[in-house]
């Protein structure tokens, strides 16, 4: 048959994708779209399948045997059209309303980039199978450099957040020693991977300092420090609100700093004319206590919607305050939901700012901290 002939033929490592569409039934049991395209295996080429069922999606992996017959037998049965798109040519299958099928080959449109277009891993900044001590240490790769399966997320986080860094690091002077500071930092996931960043791979000179409340977390931080010869970085005990160790920062960095923390961590970053302020609020607690707002009571009557709402206008009048002092504000999605909702970012870069744009931005938030009839801490302390 001319059609399992043209499958067999294209369906190879230069392949696209094959599209499957238009459902001779329309059931939301049934698939309504399936896409095959090809990935590597544990060094093995398969071909993964994506079926697209009412509001799910389904994913499975056959050989290419298995995928000839499966296409074969859709097009014949479910689906009236096809399109298989591969390096050397495309094949467009249509079916009548009486079964009859209409073959066309044309040649391809997309240029033939390298093998397996769509199996290209993800760039790392911190890449699998490279060993990193602070990350076998810390649980999340093996001794050999594989990535620990039930710590993969926290690598994935990790690498996340320096790609928010990175983008950032023109911003940063390189003909001086620049200064660091975390505040809550806990583990230190992250700031042994902004050190090992931004000093072991980029060539600053730093000096970070990791700032936590806790005693055990604070001791074996600096023990780890000293065992990889991390010079520059150190941790001390303390709280945000009362820290006066420093008068002037590069970059501060708060996660997850709980309510008003977060403001007291802006508030000296700001202050201190940091360069950079990487920030992921946790736990917004002041706006919802005073939020009052006729126009939208139909919506902040539902106790959920309410604490949600509250949560987000807290993080947008706090990047609008950080506009008004001269930052280029971002507000940017952190980590996936599944894994946890407090996922936004705040991120400002310090920029020239003129005495007419800040009136500005201070009457816009103003309008709008009027409208809520609330009055956040970030105002207060700035």
């Amino acid at each position: 048959m001319e059609l399992e002939k043209l499958l067999n033929e294209l369906i190879n490592e230069k392949l696209y994708q094959i599209v499957l569409s238009n459902p001779r039934v329309f059931d939301e049991t049934l698939a309504k779209k399936i896409k095959i395209r090809p990935v590597m295996l544990k060094n093995e080429l398969v071909y993964q399948k994506t079926s697209y069922v009412g509001t799910k999606v389904l994913h499975a992996n056959h050989s290419k045997e298995q995928t000839v017959t499966q296409v074969m037998d859709l097009i014949q049965s479910d689906f009236k059209q096809m399109l298989l798109e591969n390096v050397e040519g495309n094949v467009t299958v249509l079916v009548s309303k009486k079964g009859k099928m209409t073959i066309k080959r044309s040649q391809a449109q997309k240029e033939a980039d390298p093998v397996l277009l769509h199996n290209r891993e993800k760039k790392y900044l911190l890449e699998p199978g490279v060993v990193v001590p602070f990350l076998v240490d810390l649980g999340v790769q093996t001794k050999e450099g594989k990535i620990i399966n039930s710590k993969y997320d926290k690598f994935r986080q990790i690498n996340r957040f320096l790609e928010f860094i990175d983008d950032i690091v023109p911003s940063l002077p390189k003909d001086r020693q620049l200064r660091i500071l975390d505040f809550g930092c806990g583990k230190s996931y992250l700031t042994f991977a902004v050190y090992y960043y931004l000093h072991i791979l980029k060539g600053y000179d730093l000096l970070v300092t990791g700032l936590d409340l806790k005693d055990d977390v604070i001791k074996n931080c600096n023990a780890l420090a000293v065992k990889y010869g991390y010079k520059g970085l150190n941790f001390e005990k303390g709280n945000i609100k009362d820290y006066i160790g420093a008068n002037q920062v590069d970059m501060v960095i708060t996660l997850h700093a709980c309510d008003i923390a977060t403001d007291f961590a802006l508030e000296k970053a700001v202050k201190w004319g940091a360069k950079v302020i990487l920030s992921v609020p946790c736990c917004q607690h002041e706006v919802h206590k005073q939020i009052s707002c006729d126009a939208l009571e139909p919506v902040l009557k539902y106790g959920v919607i309410k604490e949600r709402m509250s949560a987000l206008f807290t993080d947008a009048i706090r990047a609008e305050k950080l506009e008004a002092c001269g930052y280029d504000t971002q507000i940017l999605e952190f980590i996936d939901m599944e894994h946890t909702p407090k996922n936004i970012m705040i991120r400002a870069v310090k920029k020239t700012i003129s005495k007419e744009e800040k009136e500005e931005k201070e009457r816009q938030l103003k309008q709008l901290t009027d409208f809520l009839n609330v009055e956040q801490m970030l105002q207060k302390l700035l």
